[in-house]
């Protein structure tokens, strides 16, 4: 059912590591600062007595970070076991509110796609921030749009690069499917609370999917995290002006970012409330974040909640 993250991981310590899980009590899963306090303070003395499954599903925009913060905690938690997939903030959220995963990681909040029965049973990690925004063809001589040229490509009433300064050529719309995290925080930047039936000419599973199509496709745009950003393939653009650099989303000057969120049941597991407090901790805040190319919550200037309101901290 989920990719085998850690392929170094052998099969019988799955095994070994279900069968320790089993004489496990369940222990509450805290809440954001309480688990950064605790995170820090999980120290090597209780590594040899945590055992067990941890799986998750959800954002493909870091699950990277994920499966690199997985290899850290698996080398000193030896019996834990963590694999899992990246199909969607939807299908995160869903799967860990059904108990299928212990942990759904998400690019938004759990009120925007669960009933409110299924969100009250659930603690969110935020543990990082990303920042997302449009890219576009190798081709394309565009390299600053506005949002209002962004919500009339993905509306489908722009149609043609000429349209906002480049060739006259047809606008390939590469979007993502429904159910993306990354689709519900670009369309929340550019559309507001505007609903937004156009698919554009393809709707893709996955960041990955995109940086493949968008490279061998010509006069296309998309968008994508930072993280998957890479300009031997396609070219990043600015918005209104502003780089797509994480300095810019500190304050929110770059208007395309969002929180990334990993969601557990309230009587999550040992194994899992360990990694989840893991996530916070100095291994993976001061370092993983930056080199997976997040942002440690941290630094950010500004905080953003679930109806898309940003504020200062």
């Amino acid at each position: 059912m989920f990719d085998y993250s850690c392929s170094r991981r052998q099969f019988l310590g799955l095994a070994g590591g279900i069968a320790a899980m089993a004489g496990l009590g369940l222990a509450g899963c805290g809440n954001s600062a309480a688990s950064a306090a605790k995170g820090s303070a999980a120290g090597s003395a209780a590594a040899k007595d945590i055992a067990g499954e941890v799986t998750y599903d959800g954002a493909s925009s870091f699950q990277a970070l994920v499966e690199a913060a997985a290899e850290k905690f698996m080398d000193k938690y030896p019996d834990v076991i963590i694999s899992g997939s990246g199909n969607g903030s939807g299908k995160g959220l869903t799967a860990v509110a059904a108990g299928t995963v212990t942990i759904g990681n998400s690019d938004v909040f759990a009120e925007t796609k669960l009933e409110k029965d299924d969100v009250k049973n659930l603690v969110d990690h935020e543990v990082a921030v990303v920042g997302m925004g449009p890219v576009v063809s190798k081709n394309v001589k565009v390299d600053d749009l506005s949002l209002e040229q962004l919500k009339g490509i993905f509306s489908g009433t722009i149609t043609n690069w000429k349209e906002v300064g480049g060739d006259d050529a047809t606008i390939v719309v590469l979007n993502r499917k429904a159910g993306s995290g990354t689709r519900a925080t670009f369309e929340a930047a550019v559309f507001g609370s505007e609903a937004n039936e156009f698919k554009g000419d393809a709707e893709l599973d996955k960041s990955g999917d995109v940086q493949t199509q968008l490279s061998s496709t010509d006069n296309a745009i998309s968008y994508l995290d930072f993280s998957h950003y890479d300009d031997s393939k396609f070219n990043a653009i600015k918005v209104e002006g502003v780089e797509p650099k994480s300095e810019n989303v500190f304050d929110n000057k770059f208007p395309i970012w969002a929180t990334e969120h990993m969601y557990c049941a309230k009587d999550a597991d040992e194994a899992t409330t360990a990694f989840l407090d893991f996530m916070l901790s100095d291994d993976v805040q001061k370092e993983l974040v930056e080199q997976q190319g997040f942002i440690p919550v941290s630094e950010m200037k500004v905080v953003k909640d679930a109806s898309g309101k940003v504020t200062e901290k």
